[in-house]
């Protein structure tokens, strides 16, 4: 056993009631949710307290929303995960957390979630519906499915980003579409690809994989090879970055002591090219482990974020 899986495996087992059910939810996964400030943040008006408000709103609710479909994948993927090194870990699959109660939590995250998003907008409880429905069906009949559980995964990250624009009344550019969309797109490949490349990888002195490797395969990836992922994941880096661009250059042509948005290009260019780096290496299986444990990337996110602000808030 792999020492990731020994220490998924030994955090296990000593949880109970609530604390089996927080990590049920997965707030590790949160850092997904936070795509709902980008709308607002690239219209410049995030820290109007018209804007920030319903935006937190939005990713609260995303947040409990994410967490009730977490839940119901596992009650649905419990067989598969309990043969899975890492995901073996996980509350309903080790035990500490019951079918029911998960299920019985899941439907209670999701009415929040949904309750919440209504007293903000009827617009963004249309948006928390929509990716409850496209996970849901994602995790029940097509996340089997080749290309089409990519298009589904990227669906996933793209309502989060259009979230905070529909929270706030806010129109959302067609540039901040196509770079959410394709950037969406292109992490959705790399988490794919690290998981065929570990997959490849993990096989037996005989050049065939072990019984547990194949039991904790995505059955998915039996339709992919490494060159049409690889092309897939290379084709939307360079769409994103060249949206981004279109997009950058636009945003710089209000008035500002500065093109702060066209100098963020920069530091955007060269965090897509580290997370491809990862990619590449085979180390994208998990997209928030990545970006968090990367120092590099992280400090290229943050310089890009405070450039890309200035330039949206015409400073």
């Amino acid at each position: 056993m792999s020492t990731e899986s020994s220490r998924a495996v030994q955090s296990a087992g000593a949880r109970n009631g609530p604390a089996a059910i927080l990590a049920g939810m997965r707030p590790k996964q949160w850092l997904k949710n936070v795509l709902v400030f980008a709308a607002p943040l690239a219209a410049g008006s995030l820290f109007e307290p018209s804007v920030l408000l319903p935006s937190i709103g939005a990713f609260v609710a995303f947040c409990l929303m994410s967490s009730a479909t977490y839940l119901l994948n596992d009650v649905r993927d419990v067989a598969s995960d309990r043969a899975h090194p890492v995901k073996r870990a996980r509350p309903v699959a080790a035990g500490e957390l019951s079918r029911a109660t998960a299920l019985t939590v899941a439907a209670a995250l999701g009415a929040a979630a949904v309750a919440l998003a209504l007293a903000i907008n009827i617009g963004l409880a249309a948006v928390v519906v929509a990716y409850a429905v496209v996970t849901t069906v994602y995790s029940l009949w097509l996340k089997q499915e080749p290309v089409i559980e990519l298009a589904l995964l990227t669906l996933g990250f793209l309502l989060r980003a259009i979230a905070g624009g529909v929270a706030s009344d806010l129109p959302i550019s067609q540039w901040f579409l196509i770079v959410a969309g394709f950037g969406s797109l292109f992490m959705a490949a790399g988490k794919r690809f690290s998981e065929l490349d570990r997959s490849l990888r993990a096989t037996d002195g005989a050049g065939s994989p072990s019984s547990t490797d194949h039991a904790s395969a995505r059955r998915s990836l039996s339709g992919y090879t490494s060159a049409y992922l690889r092309f897939v994941w290379g084709m939307s880096a360079a769409v994103t970055v060249t949206g981004y661009c279109l997009w950058a250059f636009e945003v710089s042509q209000a008035p500002a002591t500065f093109p702060w948005a066209s100098w963020s290009v920069v530091p955007f260019v060269l965090a897509i090219l580290r997370y491809a780096a990862d990619i590449d290496r085979g180390a994208a299986e998990a997209p928030e482990d990545v970006v968090l444990r990367d120092r590099v990337l992280l400090i290229m996110g943050a310089l890009w974020l405070v450039l890309f602000a200035l330039g949206a808030l015409g400073v």
